[in-house]
């Protein structure tokens, strides 16, 4: 990874920390809940993304360097808060899938965040219990 690469991640993890404390108290805001590799805990990350049918798709801007990217590696089975209402689900990483592609086909706000920050896009498809 580039030293370039390196600063993004880091500079942005840091706004993100500060960040998302506030934005997954927001009811209307998406956020993925995966349970903590190490610590076994719930996780909650805000997260943009759109459910499509049975399924919620979102791209990771950092890949597999992503938390909550991890987490899922080490547990599939995740909960995403859509609209203020739980759904439980099992996630699946997508490197096949091309992310930018699929960037167009979210909300547009999300999708230049990702674009602009992002160095490393991974496509993460939730298939939906309910």
């Amino acid at each position: 990874m580039s030293r370039r690469t390196d600063l993004r991640f880091r500079a942005t993890t840091a706004v993100q920390r500060r960040l998302n404390p506030l934005l997954r108290r927001l009811p209307l805001q998406t956020v993925l809940e995966t349970t903590g590799r190490v610590s076994g805990l719930p996780r909650q990350t805000p997260v943009g993304g759109r459910r499509e049918g049975g399924s919620f798709w979102l791209v990771s801007e950092f890949g597999e360097r992503s938390q909550y990217v991890r987490n899922i590696k080490a547990d599939p089975r995740v909960r995403v808060r859509i609209r203020g209402r739980w759904h439980e689900g099992t996630a699946r990483l997508l490197p096949q899938d091309d992310p930018v592609a699929r960037l167009r086909r979210l909300p547009r706000v999300n999708g230049l965040g990702v674009r602009a920050l992002g160095t490393n896009l991974l496509t993460v498809r939730v298939d939906l219990d309910t």
